[in-house]
């Protein structure tokens, strides 16, 4: 049986911590409310599973979020209650994994808790921007208006991300492709001509030998060739985890000469959008500036929000900040500006978002059709050069063989 540890509120307000055995978390959470304690925290405790590597590790995805936020600002509009409207989103959602949350989240409400600090405690179905939104409802009282912005914008950062990743995609295959290929050519393939050629007795072309030197150091080392992919990814993403290792990965990604300034655009949609919805939605500036940074997904871009949000603590403008960064154009931040200036903040953050999620696109469409010819030529110079070296010893064996005659 599982179990899971917990921190909890007693009913004289001491905090206590523990764990309890329980088929589900559910389950956990009654069992603890039962002894008159009110949940702060309540995890799984990890052990191993021999089955769980066969399941995959369960997540909710953008478009459980987005279909359950569509649903509830449906039902809270036609006046449901929030709890029931749980109830119903939970009996038909298709995810099991959100679908326990949902129930365990309508426990806790039913037990009490606000749905923002209930939703804080399910991170990997609800980011930190989801539940700053749902805080801002509840307080103003417009929750099926926030659920419906958090629809949209949720729609729109799925869509960019689709484009990016569709302009990634393309080279990555056929790269993939090319290098396969090449390794089979070099350990399998040109091995065979090496004992053809030796067979003649005759001194190889230079690129011919170079290249049969080359495809026997990498037959004798095929399993670290192999494994060097691997090593490196995991090597990568443990220096990236680290904060130095992030700040320099970062920082060189958005100078790179073509996809820097795809990333770029792609982080001022990211952020305007971002920042507009929760101004729009009635989020304190200091607190949405805080939401912006840790969901901003590049550190130097956090860090130049961060600095913003000091500029504004001491009195500042938003604005003078963001252009010093040097990471933000000077479009974007004149644009910030004139709504500071006319209080139309918001409506100002939005416009600059569809502007750049244009540029996105045109952006991506442009590098598509530039990287499909370079990656082509690639894959011709690597095969060809391969062909060419192999072949050369072939010509020059012929060519001796019709002066013997």
């Amino acid at each position: 049986m599982p179990v899971f540890t917990y921190k909890a509120k007693g009913a004289d307000g001491s905090v206590t911590e523990g764990t309890v055995d329980a088929p589900v978390q559910r389950e956990a959470e009654a069992r603890l409310r039962g002894q008159k304690l009110t949940v702060i925290e309540i995890k799984e405790k990890a052990g191993f599973n021999p089955m769980s590597f066969l399941k995959g590790k369960p997540s909710v995805g953008t478009k459980d979020l987005v279909l359950f936020s569509r649903q509830l600002s449906t039902l809270v509009s036609a006046g449901v209650p929030i709890v029931q409207g749980l109830g119903i989103l939970e009996a038909q959602c298709e995810n099991p994994t959100f679908k326990e949350i949902l129930g365990n989240v309508k426990a806790d409400i039913e037990g009490g808790l606000s749905i923002s600090d209930t939703l804080k405690k399910y991170p990997q179905a609800f980011p930190e921007l989801y539940t700053a939104m749902i805080r801002a409802g509840e307080l103003g009282g417009i929750l099926d208006t926030i659920l419906e912005r958090l629809t949209s914008y949720l729609e729109n950062a799925e869509q960019l991300k689709a484009k990016v990743k569709g302009a990634m995609m393309y080279p990555i295959i056929v790269l993939s492709i090319c290098a396969v290929v090449t390794v089979f050519l070099m350990v399998f393939v040109i091995p065979t001509f090496e004992r053809i050629f030796a067979s003649f007795g005759a001194e190889l072309p230079f690129i011919t030998q170079m290249l049969i030197d080359t495809s026997n150091i990498m037959k004798k080392y095929f399993i670290v060739i192999l494994l060097m992919p691997v090593g490196g990814y995991y090597g990568v993403k443990k220096f990236y985890a680290t904060p130095a290792g992030q700040k320099l990965i970062d920082g060189k990604l958005l100078q790179l000469p073509v996809f820097g300034i795809l990333l770029k655009k792609v982080a001022v949609a990211k952020f305007t959008r971002t920042l507009g919805t929760l101004v729009k939605s009635g989020v304190p500036i200091m607190q949405a500036l805080e939401t912006v940074a840790a969901t901003a997904g590049n550190v130097i871009i956090s860090e130049a929000v961060l600095a913003t949000r000091e500029s504004i603590r001491e009195g500042g403008r938003l604005a003078d900040p963001l252009r010093k960064s040097g990471v933000f154009p000077n479009m974007v931040t004149s644009m910030i500006s004139v709504g500071e200036e006319t209080g139309a903040l918001d409506i100002m953050l939005a416009k600059i978002a569809e502007f750049y999620d244009q540029e996105v696109d045109t952006a991506v469409k442009g590098l598509t059709s530039m990287i499909e010819p370079i990656v082509i030529c690639v894959m011709g110079v690597v095969i060809g050069t391969i062909v060419i070296a192999m072949f050369m010893p072939m010509f020059g064996m012929g060519e001796l063989a019709s002066k013997a005659g």
